[in-house]
């Protein structure tokens, strides 16, 4: 049967479809021999899913109940359909469906858990959206609350419905959601009755008692419990008996754990829930035997389960154990249980506790009291220790650790978490800690690694002035050993890149660091890390640099024969430039002139040989570093004299034109081109006047071919710096011009808007940019209008960057007419933009209001709203038209759409307060 299911059987459903023909193909989906049969099947099934067919065929599947693949499609279309198509059937067939599916769940309990979940998944989302079953949870008590066979499906329902509330596929209104809570709410009371009398009937049924905490965790999480019923009930007493007992499963362990982090999440608010925080601080507390037997069996998964709950109940009770350390709800027990959990031999343990942390020390930061801070210091104290040991490598390890480790990723969390906790214990006391520990001398290298790595973290909050022994640990770190494990050096190496405040006061030890850094520089494991540390320290002790600056000069020549990566080499032209450009200025145009033609040579050799003769093969890597050497050098222009650097631009210019003309098709290489040039036009400024006629022919000819976004962001650039000046004017505009056509035609294409957001976001940019340097000549222009229709159009596009770019546009637009009335051109800009709102000023409104209400995340909505306050300010200068502005009004109507009831206090603000309430 299977494999004469032909192609023919997948051709597009014209007609009524059969149930066999479904049948079939559910069968090639699970069991047909060839790949290509069941991508066949799997698109039939999934165009049928969508037909009206598959109400009656899915239920009829369930009612025969072939097999298992068959009912679990059938299950799952019944899902889909609730989800996705529930408008296709009328009111009056509502009911039969609910009857139909409880139904199929009593029919086929046993047949598949999954088969259950879908349908309970089904039942859910009908009871959400039919508004004809009133008490939908009363009603399913009273029917299957006694019957212990319908327990498996009835729990299922159970637990799906509170989660199914919020679904974003269920086509529901707020207000209809809002309806089933409160439903949900008022028959609360009955299902804690209900899961309390499962618990006391088949406590010993262990796969019961998981589908009872399991359900009880979604009711707790929806957030509609009344605290008292849980802290009235038995279940709680039953989760603490399980976490408490040797023998608990993993998985019942793991539910149970589960269950009551959310009950101690939903007591955060403690006022109201005093009862229910007070039993569940006794119940965790009396869990620290457990986990110490846990740790003593080894049981990793139940140490996890058992560090989130006091981790939990410490968040949840962090206000008051800072407001009334050691008392009730304050016990600082509290802490001593989660430490010992950062005690723990794995680090997996510990990191559970992070968040704590954070939240502890800011809180601390915030309420500045040396007494709560004393309180809270030894505390600190013993974490800070914990997380030395636990920054310690596997003394099996060779070489440095890899940054994609899962202990890299740990470290530097423990780094940022020092960095946080560092202040509230001292700072100088910690280091002098460490520093024993170093001038012990551990005969193990992970120690001594381990110290150097915590001190990193550190220094940065030290005095160097005052800290002493600072002196002492650059030379210990200088004098290691050349046979010093590899991981050790690298942590001396990244302390050193950390001491630039102290080496910057204690230039005796500059020469010394340099020379230990720079002979890093040569091997592969710290290389990149001895980069990383001569940038730090060129950019702290930039002045004392320039007496090594001839040694910083070698190493940029030979940066293609050291083993660093790509960016390290960036970093470290960088750092040379910033001690550079505190050279005198001969040196400064000297060193310019000779860096960067060492780039563009390299550049000419892949342009005219495929032998690149040693040298790297990506053009990338040389406009990279042209760009950084253009992005970090200034020097002093004489008035009335060319820019120093001006010729080099010249020379440079040519061989990136060929660059991008060669690889112009390469999105890649024509960004590196482009951020090359934008850097080289910022550094020399007016004096880059001689590329615009050929860079402007060049992008505009290549971006009829290519469309890079790029080209739009240059653009910009060239505007920034010449759009002011008279006689560029005209070449620009016709510049924007040019790239109007293809960037429209790109944006019209399905999906045009999303698809490209970099576009639109550059294609404003530059827009933006010829408004606030020459408004009247864009206004005027004949593709303004096609700009405008293109901005209201974009206006609901969901991207940060791109919608941002596009509101300025807008707002910049208003605000020519309402700014410098002093200027000639001030009626001729009032005009100009009259004009523009005249005619399209109601639509705009109307798309900002739409934008607001059903496209954009609230945290974008702030750019909306400085738009409406420019139109607001237009309005009230210029008396535009009366009641203009009154389509802001609009907004309050609809306070309550998903979207712009959560910025409207914001919205309000930058109105001035002026929207009425409603």
């Amino acid at each position: 049967m299977v494999s004469s299911y032909t192609s023919e059987s997948y051709r597009r459903m014209e007609g009524e479809v059969s149930l066999d023909s479904v049948y079939q193909a559910v069968q090639a989906l699970y069991h047909h021999p060839e790949p290509q049969g069941k991508e066949r099947a799997s698109a039939w099934l999934g165009e049928f899913q969508k037909s009206m067919f598959s109400w009656q065929i899915s239920d009829q599947l369930l009612r025969l109940q072939r097999d298992i693949e068959s009912c679990y499609f059938a299950a799952q279309t019944m899902k889909m359909k609730i989800q996705y198509s529930f408008y296709e059937l009328p009111p009056e067939m509502h009911s039969s469906l609910r009857d139909s599916l409880l139904t199929h769940l009593e029919s086929l309990k046993d047949l598949s858990q999954a088969i259950v979940t879908q349908l309970a998944l089904a039942v859910a989302d009908l009871a959400i959206q039919m508004t004809s079953w009133k008490s939908c949870v009363q009603m399913l008590i009273e029917k299957y609350g006694n019957d212990e066979s319908a327990l498996p499906f009835l729990l299922e329902i159970l637990t799906v419905l509170p989660e199914e509330v919020h679904s974003r596929s269920l086509r529901v209104g707020t207000n209809r959601r809002t309806e089933v809570i409160e439903d949900l709410a008022y028959h609360a009371s009955l299902v804690i009755g209900l899961l309390t009398a499962y618990m006391e009937r088949c406590s010993h049924d262990e796969k019961l008692v998981v589908k009872v905490f399991r359900c009880l965790m979604s009711w707790i999480n929806l957030g509609i419990l009344h605290t008292d019923h849980i802290a009235n009930s038995q279940l709680l007493v039953a989760l603490f008996q399980v976490l408490r007992h040797n023998q608990t499963s993993s998985n019942l362990h793991e539910v149970a754990s589960d269950c009551v982090c959310a009950a101690l999440y939903a007591v955060e608010g403690l006022q109201e829930s005093l009862r229910l925080a007070l039993q569940l601080q006794e119940g965790v507390m009396a869990l620290e035997e457990a986990y110490h037997n846990a740790v003593a069996c080894e049981d990793m998964d139940k140490a996890l389960n058992y560090c989130r709950i006091f981790t939990e109940l410490a968040e949840t009770l962090l206000e008051m154990v800072i407001r009334s350390p050691g008392q009730g709800l304050g016990d600082l027990k509290t802490l001593n249980l989660i430490l010992n959990c950062v005690g723990h031999e794995q680090y997996e343990v510990a990191e559970i506790t992070f968040n704590f942390w954070y939240r502890l020390a800011e809180t601390l930061h915030k309420l500045k009291d040396p007494s709560v801070n004393q309180i809270f210091r030894p505390y600190f104290q013993r974490l800070t220790q914990s997380l030395t040991f636990h920054s310690q490598m596997d003394p099996d390890h060779e070489g440095v650790l890899d940054e994609a480790d899962d202990f890299f990723e740990f470290r530097l969390r423990v780094s940022d978490l020092l960095k946080d906790v560092i202040v509230l214990i001292g700072a100088s006391e910690f280091f002098l800690q460490l520093y024993s520990t170093l001038k012990e001398g551990s005969t193990a290298w992970e120690e001594t690694e381990a110290v150097l790595f915590i001190m990193t973290a550190l220094v940065k909050n030290l005095n160097p002035e005052k800290e002493l022994r600072l002196g002492d640990v650059v030379q210990a770190v200088i004098n290691l050993p050349d046979n010093t494990h590899l991981a050790v050096q690298h942590s001396g190496v990244q302390l050193l890149g950390e001491l630039g405040e102290y080496i910057n006061g204690n230039v005796h030890c500059l020469e010394p660091v340099l020379n230990f850094l720079t002979q890093r520089l040569k091997q592969r494991e710290l290389a990149n890390a001895a980069a990383k540390a001569i940038q730090s320290v060129c950019t702290m002790c930039s002045d004392p640099m320039t007496r090594h600056f001839e040694g910083l000069l070698q190493v940029a020549s030979s940066l293609d024969a050291l083993p660093i990566s790509h960016d390290s080499s960036i970093g470290l032209l960088r750092g040379i430039f910033l001690v550079l450009v505190r050279m005198p200025s001969e040196k400064i145009e000297e060193t310019f002139q000779r860096l960067c033609s060492m780039q563009v040579t390299a550049l000419k050799k892949l342009l005219t040989s495929d032998m690149t003769n040693g040298i790297s093969a990506d053009p990338a890597v040389w406009l990279d570093r042209l760009a950084a050497i253009f992005r970090h050098t200034n020097t002093v222009v004489v008035e009335g004299r060319p820019h120093p650097f001006q010729k080099v631009i010249q020379e440079i210019w040519p061989v990136i034109s060929e660059t991008l003309y060669r690889h112009q098709a390469d999105n890649r290489m024509a960004e590196r081109c482009c951020r090359c040039l934008r850097f080289a036009i910022r550094c020399v400024g007016k004096g880059s006047a001689m590329l615009i006629q050929p860079l402007v022919s060049q992008m505009v000819s290549v971006y009829q071919s290519h469309q890079h976004s790029c080209f739009l962001y240059l653009g910009s650039i060239l505007v920034d710096e010449y759009g002011s000046e008279e006689s560029c004017m005209q070449g620009l505009l016709e510049m924007m011009q040019a790239f109007c056509g293809p960037t429209f035609h790109l944006l019209e294409q399905p999906r045009g808007f999303q698809n490209h957001p970099d576009t639109v976001d550059d294609l404003f940019r530059l827009a933006t940019r010829f408004i606030q340097r020459s408004p009247v000549v864009l206004i005027q222009s004949p593709v303004m209008s096609l700009i405008i229709r293109c901005a209201l159009a974009a206006t609901t596009l969901n991207h940060r960057d791109a919608n941002s770019s596009v509101m300025k546009f807008l707002q910049d637009l208003i605000h020519v007419a309402t700014i410098n009335e002093h200027r000639d051109d001030f009626e001729l800009r009032k005009n100009l933009v009259h004009g523009f709102l005249g005619e399209s000023g109601a639509l705009l409104v109307a798309q900002l209001v739409q934008a607001c209400c059903f496209y954009l995340v609230p945290s974008m909505l702030g750019n909306v709203a400085d738009v409406l306050w420019e139109l607001r300010i237009f309005d009230c200068k210029t008396s535009f038209h009366p009641g203009f502005f009154n389509m802001l009004h609009v907004v309050v109507l609809l306070r309550d759409t998903s979207g712009i009831c959560a910025a409207f206090p914001d919205l309000n603000y930058h109105l001035g307060g002026t929207l009425p309430n409603p």
